[in-house]
C-alpha cells in the first residue's frame, strides 16, 4: 500500500470531520496535523484525538504510521494566532 501524502491525510480528516482549518505536514510515514474544528468544543485533548482517529478510520492502522496533532477550537486557534502575531512583530 502506498504511503499517503499530507494532502491525502488532509482529505481523509476533512471527509470525516468538519474543520475550520486543517493543515498536515509530513514525509509519508510521520505526520503533524493542525486541526481546528468547532466539534472539539468542550472536549479533552484525548477526546479530540479520538475524534480525529474516528475520522481516519482504518487508515490510521493501515497507512498512517505516526500522526502528531494539535487540536483546537476556532476560538482557541484565533487566540493562539493572535498571541503568536503579537509576540513576533513583523
Amino acid at each position: 500500500m502506498a504511503e499517503p501524502t499530507p494532502a491525502e491525510i488532509e482529505r481523509f480528516i476533512a471527509d470525516g470531520l468538519s474543520c475550520a482549518h486543517l493543515e498536515v505536514e509530513g514525509d509519508g510515514r510521520h505526520f503533524f496535523a493542525t486541526i481546528v474544528s468547532a466539534e472539539f468544543a468542550g472536549s479533552s485533548r484525548i477526546a479530540r484525538h479520538q475524534r480525529v482517529y474516528r475520522a481516519l478510520g482504518d487508515r490510521m492502522r493501515e497507512q498512517i504510521h505516526a500522526l502528531s496533532m494539535k487540536t483546537l477550537t476556532p476560538e482557541e486557534w484565533a487566540s493562539e494566532r493572535a498571541a503568536s502575531s503579537s509576540s513576533h512583530p513583523h
